[in-house]
């Protein structure tokens, strides 16, 4: 049993670095948002809104936060392929938006952003499905 729980927590232990790879280069990708954008528990509005809890979310739904009409107004759900298409050209996804950002063309830097942003809920918790699951490597001993 024991050796089935190390052979278990070693598979999880090695897979689990391409996830946080992913997260970690969004992490670096997500610093040229910070400009504008905050994310985690801490996060307030800024020149653009919080991005906790971004996926699902209806675009222009953040409180407090002063949208653009166009925002507001477009009817956008966030889902990983509106998000891809609007990170791509912002202005052209939802013109009239606010958002001045140019675009990111880079399809890994995107997916490493995704990976990045869907770590946070609403709250700006961190998911436990992105935490380390390194302490299971003890449950044999």
């Amino acid at each position: 049993m024991r050796t089935i729980a190390l052979a278990l927590a070693a598979a999880i232990v090695a897979a689990s670095p391409a996830l946080a790879q992913d997260a970690a280069s969004g992490e670096k990708t997500f610093a040229q948002c910070k400009a504008c954008h905050q994310i985690g528990e801490n996060a307030k509005n800024a020149v653009g809104p919080v991005l906790n809890g971004l996926f699902g979310r209806k675009a222009g739904a953040v409180e407090g936060y002063s949208y653009s009409p166009a925002n507001k107004n477009s009817g956008i759900a966030w889902d990983e392929a509106t998000f891809r298409e609007y990170i791509k050209d912002p202005k052209a996804k939802i013109p009239g938006t606010k958002m001045i950002y140019p675009g990111l063309k880079d399809e890994k830097r995107i997916d490493d952003l995704i990976a990045y942003l869907k770590q946070f809920d609403q709250t700006g918790k961190r998911s436990a499905e992105f935490v380390s699951p390194l302490p299971i490597a003890s449950v044999g001993e």
